[in-house]
């Protein structure tokens, strides 16, 4: 069985195009099998994109999306702010390579996308990071995601994470406020939160 989280070059490929209009802008996206959320941005996804694209007290810097996919988040936000650099990162190479066709085909260039295991290949702080976490991958990899954006926070610097509640929504705002010292709810849609978290 193949999973999102994981790299297998040999499953066959599905491909799929569509147009989606996130944070105002009309952007097209190619997915295929083998990556999270094919057919449509998942709800989550597109919660998460609102809240950062219209947060009035964003911190300033550079923009980080941990567990890309084939893009959305990333280059939804690197449309809305184009005058921040968006690191955009994933372990699944079709994902990645996906990713780097959408930025294309969106001519996004304020972007780099990189395979990394959480951190793993991340060099640098940034303003913000963004996280739709890969959930089926376990609680360990999702909480390696959220405690380990401290360090590769700035300082002011803020994580935006959603979850379903029923996938582990309390037990991640409870890690980051163990982590950060603070932590909100900023935003609850259809079962989803948004969690946000400031390093002081």
């Amino acid at each position: 069985m193949n999973h999102y989280y994981t790299n297998d070059p040999t499953l066959s490929h599905d491909e799929h195009s569509f147009h989606f209009e996130l944070a105002g802008h009309d952007l097209l996206f190619t997915a295929d099998n083998g990556v999270f959320s094919k057919h449509t941005i998942d709800f989550g996804s597109r919660v998460l994109i609102d809240v950062v694209a219209a947060d009035q007290a964003l911190a300033t810097g550079d923009i980080l999306d941990v567990g890309c996919g084939y893009g959305p988040i990333g280059l939804a936000l690197a449309r809305h702010f184009e005058a921040r650099h968006v690191t955009m990162s994933d372990v699944n190479e079709r994902a990645l390579a996906l990713a780097k066709r959408n930025a294309a085909a969106n001519h996004i260039d304020n972007v780099t996308i990189l395979e990394s295991s959480v951190y793993e290949q991340v060099t640098g702080q940034f303003g913000v990071i963004v996280t739709n976490p890969p959930v089926r991958a376990g609680k360990d990899v999702v909480s390696a995601i959220l405690s380990g954006a401290f360090a590769h926070l700035t300082p002011g610097g803020q994580l935006f994470v959603v979850l379903q509640k029923k996938q582990g929504a309390p037990s991640a705002l409870k890690l980051m406020k163990a982590t950060f010292g603070d932590a909100a709810v900023v935003k609850k849609e259809h079962g989803y939160y948004i969690l946000k978290a400031t390093k002081a």
